[in-house]
């Protein structure tokens, strides 16, 4: 689990889950870089497939994770 903070990745893979995405992310700075962390999204508004390679930042607060895809 990521401690809470701020963390820069990007999307590696994606796979429709009933009606979410799981998400696949590797962050790409700081001392977590390479890891990989997947989430579940919800209303992601995007193809799974089309989500691929894109950047996102991870905000991680209490222990829960908010991903945002950038345009």
């Amino acid at each position: 689990m990521l401690a809470d903070g701020t963390y820069d990745a990007i999307v590696v893979d994606a796979e429709d889950i009933d009606d979410d995405v799981r998400l696949e992310l590797t962050i790409t700075a700081g001392p977590n870089k390479g890891e990989v962390v997947a989430v579940r999204a919800t209303n992601l508004g995007l193809d799974p497939i089309s989500a691929l390679g894109i950047p996102a930042r991870i905000v991680v607060t209490h222990g829960e994770p908010h991903v945002a895809l950038e345009p």
